[in-house]
């Protein structure tokens, strides 16, 4: 009756560890979280907080590190696409500042036609004050 417990016992242990590793398809805590470390050092962050999230998801009594670890990477890439979005208002600014210095010429332009005219009715009107 010993042997038969020990041998059940034994196989529920060998059991257990080998299904683990079938219910876990990332890998150990350790290939998770070396993955989600060669992600970001690669620079793909969006990728690297969706396997920190797993690792998390999976480990989350031992993640103080790893969770600074995720916020860090999330940080950057809400720092990307706040510079993306900033690019984009920057172009349409300088396109903007492009047409309205276009304007400021043709304003200028018609300024010193104006001015032009203005001198040529002085003359005019000088011209006139002579004659009579």
């Amino acid at each position: 009756m010993k042997r038969a417990c020990v041998a059940v016992a034994l196989s529920v242990i060998l059991g257990g560890c080998s299904s683990w590793s079938f219910s876990n398809p990332f890998g150990g805590p350790a290939t998770m979280l070396a993955k989600a470390d060669r992600l970001t050092a690669e620079g793909d962050y969006r990728s690297a907080v969706a396997a920190y999230d797993a690792f998390l998801a999976q480990n989350s009594d031992d993640s103080q590190g790893v969770r600074a670890r995720r916020d860090a990477v999330a940080s950057i890439v809400t720092t990307r696409d706040e510079i993306t979005r900033l690019n984009q208002e920057l172009a349409r600014v300088r396109e903007e500042l492009a047409k309205r210095e276009g304007d400021l010429a043709k304003v200028r332009q018609e300024a010193d036609k104006l001015r032009a005219d203005l001198e040529r009715l002085k003359q005019i009107d000088l011209q006139l004050e002579k004659r009579k």
